[in-house]
């Protein structure tokens, strides 16, 4: 137990290379996804198997019904007491089940690309719910990579988990990487940069289908891109507002700036 608990800490996290799945979405998500468990933990309080020959019963995903998925993929599975459970878990309501998952190991050689792809980067952002809303909105809009810049929250957190709602199975996902490295890469790869700031041009008035494909700059809050984005750019888009609003929230700013991208390809 006291292993798990360490999964609270980024230190823990990192030490391990591992991190907490919590709730019954999220290690659903995890089990179809073929995330690397480790191990489950679950509430006494599960109620018994479903028969594996009732179709009716898998219909509707329960705690049971995870359990029978972890043993056919042999994880081991651990039953708990409540208190136990509310000692190992980071919410105060805790859910019936937890799972403890490997982190998955990527480099720049498994960012794989197209000439329509949008590389996302995210640079020192802070909020653990920002992060995780953007990681959710760039899986809708088809992102299928993303890469961390140093200083940015740490992606296993579990309150970016829990915004994430289990996209990050779904995505690949580089951390800890420098802007300078992350510039490089995308000289290398042919990628327009393209950075968001207040001083760059309406997004609704730039042809994005020229300059594609594109790695998408959304920098920290309070600051904005690091200074040699703003030194690479190829290009620097805003988002027109009205009575006299500086500046949106980053995660609505992402939303925005990636489902315009997407439409001007004609979603594809």
């Amino acid at each position: 137990m006291k292993h798990v608990v360490s999964l609270h800490t980024n230190k823990g996290r990192k030490e391990a290379d591992q991190f907490l799945v919590e709730g019954k979405r999220f290690v659903q998500e995890a089990l179809q996804r073929n995330a690397k468990i480790v191990r489950i933990y679950y509430c006494s309080d599960i109620k018994e198997l479903p028969d594996e020959n009732s179709n009716s019963s898998k219909q509707c995903v329960s705690e049971a019904y995870l359990l029978e998925q972890a043993y056919k993929k042999q994880i081991p599975v651990e039953e708990v007491t409540e208190a136990v459970m509310r000692k190992i878990s980071t919410t105060k309501e805790p859910q019936r089940i937890l799972a403890i998952s490997m982190k998955r190991q990527l480099e720049w050689i498994d960012i794989d690309f197209d000439n329509k792809e949008i590389l996302l980067i995210i640079d020192e952002i802070q909020d653990p719910g920002n992060l995780g809303t953007i990681l959710r909105t760039a899986l809708a809009a088809g992102v299928r990579n993303i890469i961390l810049t140093k200083g940015t929250v740490d992606v296993y957190n579990t309150k970016v988990l829990r915004s994430s709602m289990g996209s990050i199975f779904s995505l690949k996902i580089l951390t800890d990487k420098t802007p300078e490295e992350i510039t490089n890469f995308c000289r290398s790869n042919n990628f327009s940069l393209t950075i968001s700031t207040m001083e760059g041009n309406s997004i609704y008035q730039e042809n994005i289908s020229e300059n594609i494909p594109l790695a998408l700059v959304m920098g920290n809050e309070a600051f904005g891109p690091a200074k040699i984005f703003h030194q690479q750019a190829d290009k620097k888009l805003s988002i027109p507002m009205f009575n006299t609003v500086e500046s949106l929230n980053v995660a609505i700013a992402a939303g925005i700036f990636l489902f315009e991208i997407r439409r001007q390809l004609g979603f594809l």
